[in-house]
Parts: C-alpha cells; structure tokens; sequence
C-alpha cells in the first residue's frame, strides 16, 4: 500500500513537474515510521527537528538525490509561524556567559554555510567507579578519544573525572573542525581558566595530539571576523591559503594542542 501510494504520487509529480511533500510520523528513536520502502523511493528526506521548549527549529537533508545532505535551514517558531533566521551565527551566541571556564567557540560548516556556534564542557569528579563521556551534539566515541589524547599527550588528570560536552543550540558538530575547540573545552573545564571571548578556535586533532588543517578555511574565518572576534587559534598549515584576507582578527597558527593552550 505504501508503494502504490507513493508511486502514484511520484507519477503525478513527474508528470505535472510538481513537488509533492508527504509528512509522515517518526518514532521514539526519531526515525520515520512504517516500511523503510518510503525512503527509497522519494528523491529528499527532511527531518524537522527542535527541543520541546526552545523556539529554534532545523530543517536537516538526510537524503538528496540531486544535491548535498549537509545544507541545514534555522527558522524560529513565533506568533505569526515560522521565520527564517537569516544569521545562526547569532542566535547560537546569544546567551553565551562571559568569562565562563569551558566555553569555546568554533566556526563549523554545514553545507556550504558557515555559522559560529559554543562548545561548552564541564569536568567534575566521578562519584561511582565508572567514569562517564557523555556528549550532546558530538559523537560520544570521538569525545572519549580526544580525553584519551588530553590524558596521554599533555598529561591532564582525568582518569577518574566524568566529562560532559554540550554543543549549544541543538547543532550537531560533526565537522572534524570542532576537534581542537572541545580539546580546550574540556581543558579549560578541568583547568578552570576561562578561554577569552573574542576568540575562536577550529582545527582536527590527531592522537599525537597535532593539529591538522581543515577546509574551508577562509569562509569560517571571515564569519568569525564579522562577528567581531578578534583571535583565531588555528591548524598552522591552513595560514598557507593565500585568500586569508583579514583586517581586525589576529591569526595564531598551532602545530600541536599544547601550543594552543599556551596560546590560550
């Protein structure tokens, strides 16, 4: 029944040159429900998705068959309906606390768009013989090696520490980009230095704790630049992109995670 529907559907599309938008439900899992066979066969799957109580709502591409999975939309749900937020980049540091220990900021790309958004970690002592890694908006088994890389590389006790990362504003930081910044995150939480908060931080980070170069470089910059920031700690090798044109953010180059906390 599912087939048939949805290929009539596909056929009048087709043959009207029209888009159709069928909705369907989503399970607790937050995947759609029914047969699989429905997501095969249309050319886009859409998830709108947003926290109960929060205003914000992200339209993410899980499938596109004539184009890139990672374009994002942001829109706002007010009294009129929805809005489109023309500037995420904002409203993702909107309510971002001054001189907080474990806030960072990381310009990442979605898509082709680029949007600062916070990393924020906190680090407190285990009370049970386990310790935990848990993560909102980041990949749970990468977190857990880039503590792994803090413990063994700069000799950081946190052994018996658990460590939550929270990435703000429902974003999922997928970009390898937002390696270094929850590094310092997490550093800056166990530490209890606060990171300044005119500066941003990108780059990859490998288990001999180097930094590694990105792409992108020049548009997550000049996002950065005007937003007013006026620090970037960044992968040294990214300063050879001769396109980096910058007025007012100063540009610190780092090799490894250690020079980026004395940077820090």
């Amino acid at each position: 029944q599912v087939r048939e529907c949805t290929g009539e559907l596909m056929r009048i599309a087709k043959t009207n040159g029209i888009p159709i938008f069928i909705v369907g439900h989503v399970t607790k899992e937050g995947t759609i429900a029914g047969p699989r066979i429905l997501e095969h066969m249309v050319d886009t799957v859409l998830y709108f998705e947003g926290e109960r109580y929060s205003t914000y709502r992200i339209l993410r591409t899980i499938k596109n068959r004539f184009g890139s999975t990672n374009e994002i939309g942001v829109f706002e749900m007010t009294s009129a309906g929805l809005s489109e937020v023309t500037n995420p980049s904002e409203m993702f540091l909107a309510e971002r606390p001054m001189n907080a220990s474990g806030s960072v900021v990381v310009p990442i790309i979605e898509g082709t768009r680029p949007f600062l958004v916070e990393i924020q970690g906190l680090v407190s002592r285990s009370a049970f013989g386990m310790v935990r890694h848990k993560a909102q908006g980041f990949d749970a088994n990468r977190l857990a090696l880039l503590v792994a890389v803090l413990e063994k590389r700069l000799g950081l006790n946190l052994e018996d520490k658990d460590v939550f990362l929270n990435v703000v504003g429902g974003v999922k930081a997928i970009d390898p980009a937002a390696d270094l910044p929850v590094v310092i995150a997490v550093a800056s939480a166990l530490l209890d230095k606060a990171v300044a908060f005119d500066t941003v931080i990108f780059g990859e980070v490998g288990l001999s704790s180097e930094v590694r170069s990105v792409s992108q470089v020049v548009s997550r910059i000049n996002e950065a630049e005007r937003l007013g920031f006026k620090r970037c700690i960044l992968p040294k090798n990214n300063l050879k992109s001769k396109d980096i044109k910058t007025k007012t953010l100063e540009l610190i180059a780092v090799t490894n995670v250690r020079e980026a906390l004395d940077a820090l």
